[in-house]
């Protein structure tokens, strides 16, 4: 089921060419609780403003609204959206 879940998220979508996306990057836990694999979706943004944009976007909005009613597919269990706020950013030393 994480092949179906990795399939949705890593393909091509309208967020990618949004103003201000700085990545998508999708992670899957790799340590596995009654058969549950846990994949993360984060996106990252310059500002809040552009996630604004985003949610605000006539192409955001039709993707919910071609989903309203519909159920979630089988392979999603549970859906959370937390908003963090980056405090810093160390890169590592390349060798």
């Amino acid at each position: 089921m994480v092949d179906l879940a990795l399939e949705r998220f890593t393909k091509e979508s309208p967020v990618d060419v949004m103003d201000g996306l700085i990545d998508r990057t999708v992670m899957v836990n790799r340590k596995k609780q009654e058969d549950v694999e846990e994949v993360i979706v984060m996106i990252r943004w310059e500002s809040v403003e552009d996630w604004k944009n985003w949610e605000k976007s006539d192409v955001h909005i039709q993707g919910h609204r071609q989903n309203n009613g519909k159920p979630k597919p089988d392979y999603i269990i549970s859906t959370t959206v937390n908003m963090y706020e980056v405090k810093a950013v160390k890169e590592g030393v390349k060798k």
